[in-house]
């Protein structure tokens, strides 16, 4: 891959206070954060349930629906970190062998092609990768349609907000990076679904949203504990058997009476494989590494803008690449042409991302069949450049004496007429300066080399004198060939 320059002209700002938000379903969670000196302060927190829904009601409709909600709150900060709806992620998974970071994203961009079932372009792609033994990884491909994203841009544009990241909330309540948590299988219930996520040395290695894990039942939501067990099974029994052995505890996060009732059945299915169960009810001291409010009730929101604040970076990012100064002058001031030129450009890029697999196996194949003819070619080049030097030596065509004789034939052989000059030039002009005894000979002359083969556009430019006169003529000349005799 080539280098990628980049002309950063301004530094992103460091954020001290920030918005956190996540949506599931119709429900808007919010909390707003502010840090200051090792701690963090809840400035903030609301939730409220949406009456249009974001994938299809106008983004404009929805995003003022969420600014009234935000007013109503007395909500006023700009930047703010989302997470989005777990059951918006496909995911597919891979092995990497050891390899350099260029042909480990290359070999990626080939397994995200047969992983996904659609087109890479309409795909905002993540990946979390978990260490195995001998230097290989376990990798998870996540990603999200580019269109939900546009939507939700649009969507908190017309908030009068201005996202920093789109990430998930399981990662964000039950990081990938916990080492001294060891394997852990994470559930959040939300509002229509149990999401469920399996981190094991250090990335995520499983990420799932069980529909159906809640259904309604007159208005109240009932949770589908068994079902919940069934997949977690499947999920784990899914995973290499490397990873598998890591996991020894699952987390619940989520409303203290279904977290209790999920916990319950856990406990019945999985505390005779070993597997400790817990129901998350706060957070552990030093988790973020700084001091937080006392009795800071778990949540995604929460999770998300303090890991933000405290500079963790999200493990899957889905925010879209915003483009850089440069960038946007171009796609300002550029024409419509210049714009579908670009856009087949960047299909022509991803393309050849796509086969640099292949590039390299034909480039090391090449490289071996030029290292056998180097030699070779370097001779041949000597030669050539010798036959450029010297070939108007051995010119065949005899192009100059073809117009000397041609001018001998023409002049007549009494003297009438004679030449002083004669230059040739390139390009086959000539040009002819001498004396003639009187007018009348000079056009008998010019009559005569007109009819010479080869000879085109006789033009007289100069005459001066009468008897005798001088002139000066030129003539075009592209004769095919010739001989000195």
């Amino acid at each position: 891959m080539k280098p990628d320059f980049k002309f950063n002209l301004r530094k992103p700002k460091k954020l001290t206070t920030l918005l956190g938000l996540t949506l599931d379903g119709s429900r808007l969670d919010g909390v707003v954060l502010k840090r200051t000196n090792g701690s963090l302060a809840v400035l903030q927190n609301f939730s409220a349930t949406l009456a249009l829904d974001p994938l299809t009601a106008a983004p404009d409709l929805v995003g003022r629906e969420i600014r009234n909600q935000l007013d109503a709150a007395g909500v006023r900060e700009r930047d703010c970190i989302v997470g989005v709806p777990l059951k918006w992620v496909l995911t597919a998974q891979t092995e990497l062998p050891p390899l350099p970071d260029a042909d480990a994203a290359s070999l990626l961009q080939l397994e995200a092609e047969r992983g996904f079932h659609t087109d890479l372009a309409q795909l905002q792609i993540a990946d979390s990768r978990s260490t195995l033994a001998g230097g290989k990884k376990n990798v998870l491909l996540a990603g999200i349609p580019a269109p939900h994203l546009v939507a939700l841009e649009n969507i908190f544009a017309a908030a009068k907000l201005k996202p920093v990241s789109f990430t998930l909330r399981l990662p964000a309540l039950q990081p990938a990076g916990d080492e001294k948590a060891g394997g852990v299988v994470a559930l959040a219930i939300g509002e229509t679904h149990v999401g469920l996520q399996i981190t094991a040395a250090g990335g995520v290695a499983a990420l799932r949203a069980l529909e159906g894990a809640l259904v309604d039942e007159g208005g109240r939501r009932v949770l589908q504990a068994d079902f919940v067990a069934r997949e977690t099974r499947i999920t784990l029994g899914q995973l290499p058997a490397e990873l598998r052995a890591l996991v020894k505890r699952i987390r619940i996060f989520g409303p203290r009476e279904l977290a209790r009732e999920l916990a319950d059945e856990m406990e019945l299915k999985f505390e005779p494989m070993g597997l400790q169960v817990e129901v998350v009810a706060g957070y552990a001291p030093g988790e973020f590494g700084v001091q937080l409010p006392p009795d800071v009730p778990v949540s995604a929101a929460f999770s998300l803008a303090a890991r933000f604040l405290v500079e963790q970076k999200a493990v899957l990012e889905f925010l879209p690449p915003k483009p850089n100064f440069i960038e946007q002058l171009v796609t300002k001031y550029s024409s419509g042409r210049l714009r579908t030129a670009g856009a087949v450009g960047a299909a022509a890029a991803l393309l050849l991302v796509c086969l640099f697999g292949y590039q390299q196996v034909m480039l090391w194949h090449l490289r071996s069949q030029w290292s056998h003819m180097a030699a070779k070619v370097g001779e041949l080049e000597i030669v050539q450049d010798n036959i450029r030097q010297y070939r108007s030596w051995y010119d065949g065509t005899f192009h100059n004496l073809a117009v000397l004789r041609e001018l001998s034939l023409a002049f007549p052989q009494d003297g009438e007429v004679t030449a002083k000059s004669i230059q040739i030039h390139d390009g086959g002009v000539v040009t002819c300066s001498g004396t003639a005894r009187d007018y009348a000979a000079l056009l008998a002359m010019q009559a005569k080399l007109r009819t010479a083969d080869g000879v085109t556009d006789v033009k007289l430019q100069q005459v001066r004198g009468k008897a005798p006169m001088q002139f000066v003529f030129a003539f075009n000349f592209n004769h095919g060939g010739g001989s000195e005799n």
